[in-house]
């Protein structure tokens, strides 16, 4: 700023021809003087001066955000959940050993499931009460086996009790989520500042199994090209699949906080001690989403051998083992009574005695089975043949066992043959069923899952009325085996079904192949592709099972080492 001189200064004096008096002069300078100061005063002051106000105290402007910005961006990285969300209680579930709800099930009958359009996210930081949407008459369950989809859908005539959500809950946590999102998700590093809120303490009483699924601009802990034992059937990137946002979302329990998974402490809680997974193709899913997690800190090395697959960790003397068991229980295709040789037999009362002799050597035990009931089959108990599933020849002899009836069976008999083994002391988790994701048919009849790239909303629920009445069935097992345990091992179900109900983004669907001619639109007639609805892409929503699987391992060992 350029000040003018006063006219009466010394140095302008000599122009004038009338000098002003000596007096005059002084006067002239206090004036100067009091004007400086209270300008001084002034351009110190907020607002004028801000940039001042810098030079002389030292603050950066940039302290000083426009509110309506600040909101913005706080709004961009703060997931806050309103404390007015609501939990969801599973509602009972018709007692199918009623012979009334048992005449309405048959191979032919249809599911009721409530639908909706809506599978936009609603936002975190707003009230999610929620209402259902009225039921349509749509689909039966679909599976498939371990390289493809199984035949038969078993189906329900009468509408099943759907989820309700009317509980209630104080939502106090908030996620303080710091940085920018971005669409490469190649990157496993975890700032600390961004992943503190996940990897809080953890309540030991908290339920892990009622939340919401929020985004994580982290992304996965691995990536498709990061892990060498990963199925092509679920490596969706490597077969094409367009979208990689499934990608990014993280399971929030509504009390608590599920921390991500941390390999190397994985391996330390686990040290000289095995895991198995047992079970059908969902468990070589989930086996295979925690060996992809392991191997970015530690490459296994492979001892299985066909019958059993084993991966030891040298670091910690950690195995990490598969075996496969479609049913969990005991089956064969010899011929039995009626039933002809190429059909399976199952013995709905005895445990598979394939990996029965190997149990007292694993310390924690991870089941997967339900699907493969919707599979050809024939059910004995107590050496007679009680139903079967798309098999029965003598029409006029009345079914004592449908397929829903044979699974609780199944779940009873190898949790009970667990929780009395006189040699087996380990952790038995029960992932409960898997939810598949078929829309407007089955697997072979045109049921799709195509498009979709994010969970389903709160209160959008898709509901499957067989994969509830499968979960109400395998929950009964569970208790009615805890009722008969006589030894000092513990279980524990890994209630995933609800969750995973909202996650039909990520299933491979069309992209379960590498083929480049492989068809991922919808043809002529207006049917859709090929799809797998059942199985889960990977990396994506399938880690957060062994996100679960480590919280459950944690809480055991270390709470009982400090008691």
């Amino acid at each position: 700023m350029t000040w003018a001189s006063p006219k009466d200064s010394p140095r302008m004096s000599s122009n004038f021809s009338h000098p002003k008096p000596l007096s005059w002069i002084v006067i002239s300078v206090g004036l100067l003087a009091l004007f400086l100061l209270f300008a001084s005063s002034v351009l110190v002051s907020y607002p004028i001066g801000a940039a001042v106000r810098g030079y002389f105290y030292g603050v950066n402007s940039s302290e000083n955000l426009d509110s309506s910005d600040s909101s913005s961006v706080k709004n961009d990285i703060d997931v806050r959940l309103d404390n007015t969300s609501e939990l969801v209680d599973r509602k009972a579930l018709p007692d199918l050993h009623s012979p009334t709800n048992l005449a309405t099930l048959s191979n032919d009958s249809t599911v009721e499931r409530i639908d909706t359009k809506s599978d936009s996210q609603v936002p975190f930081n707003e009230s999610t009460s929620t209402k259902f949407p009225k039921t349509e008459q749509v689909k039966g369950p679909e599976t498939s086996d371990t390289q493809s989809p199984v035949t038969g859908n078993a189906t329900i005539d009468e509408p099943v009790s759907v989820v309700s959500m009317n509980k209630s809950t104080d939502l106090s946590t908030t996620l303080n989520e710091t940085s920018q999102y971005s669409s490469d998700s190649s990157s496993t590093a975890v700032p600390a500042s961004v992943d503190a809120a996940f990897n809080a303490s953890q309540d030991s009483g908290c339920d892990l199994y009622h939340g919401t699924w929020i985004h994580d601009p982290l992304g996965p802990l691995y990536t498709n090209n990061t892990c060498p034992v990963l199925t092509q059937m679920q490596n969706c990137q490597g077969n094409g699949r367009p979208d990689k946002d499934y990608e990014n979302w993280r399971w929030k329990p509504f009390q608590c906080n599920l921390p991500r998974f941390d390999p190397k402490k994985f391996l330390e809680l686990m040290r000289g001690k095995t895991l198995a997974f047992i079970g059908d193709s969902v468990a070589r899913n989930q086996m295979e989403s925690m060996l992809c997690i392991l191997w970015q800190v530690e490459a296994p090395k492979n001892r299985g051998n066909r019958h059993m697959q084993r991966y030891y960790f040298k670091s910690t003397s950690v195995m990490i083992v598969r075996i496969w068991s479609s049913w969990l229980v005991k089956h064969m295709s010899d011929p039995f009574d009626y039933a002809p040789a190429g059909v399976d037999k199952l013995h709905l009362d005895a445990p598979d005695d394939i990996f029965m002799e190997h149990i007292p050597n694993f310390d924690v035990v991870v089941l997967s089975s339900g699907h493969w009931f919707a599979k050809q089959s024939v059910y004995i108990l107590n050496n007679e043949i009680v139903g079967g599933q798309l098999w029965w020849p003598d029409k006029s002899r009345p079914m004592k066992i449908n397929n829903i009836e044979a699974f609780g069976i199944s779940v009873e008999t190898i949790l009970t043959a667990l929780v009395t083994h006189p040699n087996y002391t380990g952790i038995t988790i029960v992932r409960s069923y898997s939810p598949d994701h078929y829309e407007g048919g089955a697997w072979n009849t045109g049921g799709s899952c195509t498009g979709k790239e994010k969970p389903l909303a709160l209160g959008h629920l898709v509901e499957n009325g067989f994969t509830n009445i499968m979960h109400e069935k395998q929950v009964t097992g569970f208790n009615r085996a805890i009722k008969k345990a006589t030894n000092e091992s513990k279980l524990r179900l890994m209630d995933i079904t609800e969750a995973f109900s909202y996650r039909h983004d990520g299933h491979p669907g069309p992209y379960r192949s590498p083929d480049p001619n492989k068809k991922t639109k919808r043809g002529p007639d207006g049917r859709p592709p090929p799809q797998d609805c059942l199985h889960w892409c990977m990396p994506g929503p399938v880690d957060t099972w062994n996100e679960l699987v480590l919280e459950i391992i944690r809480r055991e060992y270390e709470e009982s080492s400090s008691s």
